[in-house]
């Protein structure tokens, strides 16, 4: 495969190409950019949209290195608890978390306190940002924007778009291109406890990427940036499907082969999806990527494993997420999924039998049986093409250039 077709449609890495292709992006276009306001050298305002798992987790280690933080909840019980004992009454019960952590709500923060904020970070499920960043977009202001940075991982039923278009279709496109996104391994358990950690954090706008990093990174919470948002998100939607599959395989009993199997056909399915998509499959190789794949597949922390593994064991899916007790985006991340395979026209049959298994009433066993039988082929093989989802992508964020060399790209 050329090594033109695996170039990442990214600011930095197409700043460095631009000498020996053809100009990708003027660096006077970047200068006009919406970027967000200069962040202080410590004790940032941090506001987190949302007191679940991960975001109460990353509520506590900003907290932990003295930012000041606000932590937003719908819900008015978490909010009196959470300000009264430094306690989550649902998510992280045995933590206690730091003083200098207030939870606010249930009502939108004014334009305000919004204002007042250096960092704006979203923990919420994908399928409610669209609704929250519809409300919140009045509070906006371009010109003194803080820091937006996103955690959630999947892609939005009924749209099937992933979180950068989300924002462009709410907050319009030059908001979207100042986004910045974290994603990695990272249970919120381990982080709370200090384990040592490692995550991708990838944006549009390079500056951007490392305010993020600066503002997150400490010996124990490493950040590595990159600028292929686009593959940064869909490593972190689509490991969720595969995590179901590798649950689903050790509830029938099958072992260590069985799973490294599904981790390394499961990685090999999610780079020529999102190579098929447009991202960069290099992204695919890293933190976001197979780091955050072997994570979810290998461990019972995983709600996206416990709900394969459970469906293994014989439990109807309506049984298991009546019970599950959080949000498991892999469920409904194999609807979006199962509908990019198609239009791709990528062959990914782990996936795809997920999403029968979820959705179509096939049986597990059946499942697999019919995994194992199909004949061989090729083990790494790129799409034939590429690129067409994340064209649109671009171009809707107002990046003609770009999107016209991945045009090019693909077609090499």
């Amino acid at each position: 495969m050329p090594f033109p077709y695996i170039i990442s449609t990214s600011y930095r890495l197409a700043l460095r190409l631009a000498p020996r292709h053809s100009p990708l992006i003027s660096r006077s276009f970047i200068h006009t950019m919406v970027v967000s306001k200069k962040q202080p050298d410590e004790n940032s305002k941090v506001l987190i949209f949302g007191a679940g798992n991960f975001g109460s987790c990353l509520a506590s280690h900003l907290g932990d290195i003295q930012h000041e933080v606000f932590m937003w909840a719908r819900e008015e019980p978490i909010i009196k608890h959470f300000n009264m004992h430094h306690r989550n009454p649902v998510y992280l019960k045995d933590h206690h978390f730091p003083q200098n952590i207030t939870a606010v709500g249930p009502e939108m923060p004014s334009k305000e306190f919004i204002n007042k904020m250096d960092v704006l970070l979203f923990a919420i499920p994908t399928q409610f940002l669209r609704d929250n960043l519809r409300t919140l977009r009045p509070q906006l202001d371009t010109n003194h924007l803080p820091l937006l940075i996103f955690v959630n991982k999947g892609i939005e039923i009924g749209t099937h778009a992933l979180t950068l278009e989300i924002i462009a279709d709410t907050c319009g496109a030059e908001i979207a291109k100042a986004a910045t996104f974290i994603s990695g391994p990272s249970f919120a358990k381990e982080i709370v406890e200090r384990q040592p950690t490692s995550v991708s954090v990838a944006s549009l706008t390079e500056s951007e990427a490392d305010k993020a990093a600066a503002l997150f990174h400490q010996p124990h919470f490493r950040c590595y940036t990159g600028s292929d948002p686009i593959g940064i998100e869909l490593s972190g939607a689509l490991k969720n499907v595969y995590a179901i599959a590798s649950g689903m395989s050790d509830g029938l009993g099958f072992e260590n082969n069985t799973r490294a199997m599904i981790i390394t056909r499961g990685l090999a399915e999610m780079t020529c999806i999102g190579a098929a998509y447009g991202a960069s499959p290099l992204t695919f190789l890293g933190l976001a990527g197979v780091g955050d794949l072997f994570l979810t597949c290998s461990s019972s922390n995983s709600r996206n494993y416990t709900v394969g593994y459970r469906l293994g064991k014989g439990e109807s899916l309506d049984v298991i997420m009546k019970t599950l007790g959080s949000v498991a985006e892999g469920v409904s991340t194999s609807k979006g999924v199962k509908n990019m395979i198609d239009e791709l026209g990528v062959n990914a049959p782990i996936a795809s039998a997920v999403y029968d298994v979820l959705y179509s009433g096939k049986d597990t066993q059946a499942a697999v049986r019919e995994l194992m039988q199909l004949p061989p082929s090729r083990e790494l093989e790129l799409p034939p093409t590429a690129g067409g989802p994340a064209r649109q992508l671009l171009r809707k964020l107002g990046l003609e250039t770009q999107a016209e060399d991945l045009s090019v790209q693909a077609s090499l």
